[in-house]
């Protein structure tokens, strides 16, 4: 398959979709014809090659095409051996080559559910149990992991799973069953059953949203799927000369759709910067010389990494093979972008996905100089529209250019919904409403301008936090930014500002304040507060983790506000929930009627609810 038309345009994406329609230009209907495909045209070429540190005495693991193929028939026919067709597929795994081959192989047969081991047991096995899966293939026992002791801890909790451990370059551990060795009694040359999943059939689900309450699981067919892994690859020309980067988890979609099954349909190499990606610190530090050493054409990593990639110098390392950087997950400070291609001379390509849409809406292609600050355009075949948000909170007419509203999207790349959600707003009749702020330029360039749920609403008055993001990174000594809302009786909310100094620098908070508000556009996105803190909070994948700094803001605020009003031992503890979404939670030794008075006059009125005990019987105190 030739990736090679040239994207440019808007109106390139549309030329490139009425010249053929989808199916004359993609021959696959399930995920199993892609690497059948692959290992057809390629062989022997090299598909994966697992590198553990990044040292030039390294001599790491290469997987080619035809073995990956390999792989994954002999897992969809072991899981139809013992889960029979339709198998659900449970997977607490790092990124190695019996990860590709499970996931896939499950995808084949069934469905697959890809776990991020970052999470507590219960709520593993909540999403397992959600899922309905059937077999469990995790991580055996490892200094570095505690995945092997989650699993066990979960087969305990899920007593009908049946647990695989796997166990590279030794035996099963504990008396478990050995991944390698089951897929190994299977045939590897054809499927034991008459034909994969395809088309409309589930092949995955996802987890999306936070890590507490029920679980909410995001459906993917083979189709969406393929129209997201072949949009991706036609707008940035994956090729088969192409060697990509690969440090993301495979629990999350752009490790294993953007940089996953749309670069397998190419047939480049994707180098496995080590199975903990880039939570490994040594692929940091050995970025550079990795890239040079496997002659890397494609780059990347969420903004985080980057912005960490910045502070590794390149000693002399040999970019000149490298073609182009991609990123994505979260918005990208202007900042960060720039100097990330001052550094490299690569330009840094956004790319826009979302769980619900198989991974992938929008890219800024390969073959036009992206704007920085853009996702670019759509992916085709698919359609993207912003559109006006009400005031009760749905969606109205298209926005006009320029003006900022709800993006949505519509196409085969768009989910079928959520397992056992039957009403869900997130997806209703086909149509994405993807709970992201963005406007379109006259070009037809899609901008981001942040999670509406991310808004800081001052005063009726809404403040995108990303513009005192992007001020407040510009400064020399910053590593990263993140502003949220912070609770004020009289406007609502009000602007702060979360800090990482980089490694040997300072900063105050005066000197950022300084420096910060001649850039920030409006007075009223001034931060009232700067925070210097050690490190940023992210997700498994890299992510700025901001439910966690707003929860955060107000301990803080109100733990200031206690102690400069009442002088005591009161312990102030806070979280997500209740009816305004934020609980907090005072306890106060000696609680008599003037002390409870007292901090009920200052809890009174903002927009979070609060308790207040001297034991564990709380009085429950909603604001309406």
């Amino acid at each position: 398959m030739q990736f090679d038309f040239p994207f440019r345009t808007l109106s390139d994406v549309k030329r490139f979709e009425t010249e053929k329609t989808f199916e004359e230009r993609c021959p696959w209907r399930s995920v199993y014809d892609v690497f059948s495909y692959g290992a057809e045209r390629l062989g022997n070429a090299p598909a994966l090659t697992l590198i553990l540190t990044g040292e030039e005495d390294e001599s790491p693991k290469n997987v080619s095409y035809r073995e990956l193929l390999a792989g994954i028939t002999r897992a969809a026919n072991f899981f139809h051996d013992v889960a029979g067709p339709g198998a659900g597929v449970g997977l607490m795994l790092p990124h190695l080559p019996e990860t590709q081959f499970a996931l896939w192989g499950a995808e084949t047969v069934g469905y697959a559910l890809p776990v991020n081991v970052l999470l507590q047991t219960a709520h593993i096995a909540n999403l397992l149990r959600a899922a309905g899966v059937s077999v469990l293939v995790a991580l055996g026992p490892s200094p570095q992991s505690d995945i092997w002791e989650k699993a066990v801890a979960v087969s305990k909790l899920l007593p009908e799973l049946r647990l695989i451990q796997v166990a590279p370059g030794g035996p099963a551990q504990g008396g478990a069953s050995h991944f390698a060795e089951l897929i190994a009694r299977h045939s590897g040359s054809s499927l034991d059953f008459e034909k994969p999943r395809s088309g409309d059939d589930v092949a995955a689900y996802f987890h999306t949203g936070g890590t507490t309450g029920a679980p909410k699981l995001a459906a993917h067919t083979h189709r969406n799927q393929i129209v997201a892994s072949f949009g991706g690859a036609a707008m940035l020309q994956y090729s088969k000369a192409d060697v990509m980067t690969h440090g993301l988890p495979l629990f999350h979609v752009a490790g294993t759709i953007a940089s996953g099954l749309a670069f397998f349909m190419a047939g480049g190499r994707i180098l496995v910067l080590s199975p903990a990606g880039f939570r490994n610190p040594r692929m940091i530090q050995n970025f550079w010389k990795i890239s040079q050493r496997y002659g890397a054409t494609i780059l990347g990593g969420v903004p985080t990494v980057l912005a960490a990639l910045l502070d590794v110098p390149l000693d002399g390392a040999d970019l000149s093979r490298a073609r182009l950087a991609i990123t994505g997950g979260s918005s990208s400070p202007n900042a960060m972008i720039e100097r990330f291609e001052h550094k490299t001379g690569l330009k840094v390509h956004e790319i826009f996905g979302m769980t619900e849409c198989g991974g992938l809406a929008a890219i800024a292609p390969a073959a036009a100089d992206p704007a920085i600050g853009s996702v670019g355009f759509r992916l085709p075949y698919t359609s993207i529209s912003v559109r006006k948000l009400l005031g009760n909170g749905s969606l109205g007419q298209e926005c006009s250019t320029g003006e900022v509203g709800v993006l949505t999207i519509v196409g085969p790349n768009v989910s079928p919904g959520y397992k056992g959600i039957q009403d869900d707003d997130t997806i209703r009749d086909g149509v994405l409403s993807s709970g992201d702020l963005a406007y379109s330029d006259g070009e037809g360039r899609i901008y981001i301008a942040g999670r509406a749920k991310d808004l800081i609403i001052r005063s009726g008055h809404n403040i995108d936090p990303q513009t005192i993001e992007e001020a407040v990174s510009r400064h020399p000594a910053v590593q990263l930014a993140a502003a949220v809302g912070q609770p004020d009786r009289y406007a609502g909310e009000l602007p702060v500002c979360y800090v990482s100094i980089k490694p040997g620098m300072k900063a105050t908070t005066e000197e950022l304040r300084t420096f910060a508000e001649p850039l920030i556009p409006e007075r009223p996105a001034w931060p009232k507060r700067y925070y210097i803190i050690d490190a940023i909070p992210v997700t498994g994948v890299g992510k700025i983790f901001k439910p966690a700094l707003r929860i955060d803001s107000v301990r803080r605020f109100v733990t200031e506000a206690i102690d400069a009003a009442v002088g005591r031992d009161v312990s102030v503890a806070v979280s997500a929930g209740g009816k305004l979404g934020t609980t907090v939670n005072v306890a106060a030794p000696a609680l008599d009627d003037a002390l409870r008075q007292r901090l009920v006059d200052i809890l009174e009125g903002y927009s979070f609810d609060y308790t207040i005990s001297a034991s564990p019987d709380a009085e429950r105190r909603n604001p309406s």
